[in-house]
């Protein structure tokens, strides 16, 4: 029987990542391979009365090029939930370990604008433990109500890297490494604005802080969070987007710091292309058309400068 837990306030971020980072020690931690039956925990952590605190808020902003407003930006439930993901994943019968999992893919449902100073409440569980070709994955899904009304919902799909039984199924052919076309704009990032990401998120992944940190993980410099791509590629196109929007997010090979990397944005209405986040973390040309006449829908896409694979691809969808 399922079980929640409503906590006093929201887990800290030393807490969350000592029990992460203790799940990988021998003995104690999580080991070896995880079955498609094992258990996933009925185990759901609620916080009630959340309220955003608006310096941090600015500094998320900053660090994504997002607008500070009256209204959350599209992708800061995000925030607001994960030391509740985090909470969750260091639970002992959570199957795999937090620190080492791979975030795959994101999707967030945003009802309605969620403004600055409403009080939420936030639920999260876990659920749909499932096999793939590259190893398991496993959905964390959030839902936000401000009294007794729905407002959004967050989903995360995270990978356990391992042998499965679709790991022997066909690859399909690996996409062709070619020069992409011209970007409508450039997405520049580095370790600093990253760490002021992780300040502002309280995601302060190893990986992501780091080159030795990140080398000890397999990566051969220091990372950008995937949330923050996300955050930082629709910056321009937010506020063209519907009251009840739903932005799908999958993330690829991963930003090495420092980088610069080209964005693509096109509306699906017809009218073309639109740009990246103005201010000091974009450059670029095209502008997206702004008014009540957009549709909403956009293709989004972060691509490597030189040979064009994807950092992300991701859509937005008006209901």
């Amino acid at each position: 029987m399922a079980r929640t837990i409503t906590l006093p306030a929201p887990p800290s971020t030393r807490e969350v990542y000592s029990k992460a980072i203790g799940a990988m020690l021998p003995v104690i931690g999580k080991s070896g391979p995880v079955g498609p039956d094992a258990t996933v925990p009925d185990t759901r952590f609620r916080l009630d009365d959340v309220r955003v605190d608006a310096d941090r808020l600015h500094a998320y902003c900053r660090a994504t090029g997002q607008r500070f407003g009256s209204v959350l930006p599209l992708t800061y439930p995000f925030v607001l939930q994960f030391g509740l993901v985090m909470k969750l994943m260091t639970l002992r019968e959570f199957p795999f370990g937090a620190v080492g999992s791979v975030h795959v893919e994101n999707t967030i449902r945003r009802r309605r604008p969620i403004g600055i100073d409403e009080p939420l409440t936030i639920e999260t569980h876990a659920q749909n433990l499932r096999e793939h070709r590259k190893g398991m994955l496993i959905d964390v899904i959030s839902e936000f109500t401000v009294g007794s009304e729905v407002v959004g919902e967050q989903v995360g799909t995270f990978l356990r890297q391992q042998r499965t039984s679709l790991s022997d199924e066909p690859r399909g052919p690996e996409p062709k490494q070619v020069a992409p076309p011209p970007p409508d704009a450039v997405l520049t990032v580095d370790l600093g604005r990253i760490r002021g990401y992780a300040e502002a998120s309280g995601d302060r992944n190893p990986i992501h802080m780091g080159n030795l940190a990140a080398k000890a993980f397999g990566f051969p410099r220091a990372i950008a969070h995937g949330m923050w791509s996300a955050a930082a590629a629709i910056a321009n196109v937010e506020a063209q987007l519907g009251d009840d929007v739903t932005y799908a997010v999958r993330f690829g090979k991963p930003i090495l710091l420092p980088a610069k990397v080209n964005l693509y944005t096109t509306r699906l209405d017809g009218t073309g292309a639109g740009s990246a986040a103005s201010g000091p973390s974009s450059s670029g040309a095209g502008s997206a058309a702004s008014g009540p006449s957009s549709s909403g829908n956009f293709d989004i896409s972060i691509l490597d400068r030189r040979k064009g694979f994807p950092h992300l691809t991701a859509t937005t969808r008006s209901s």
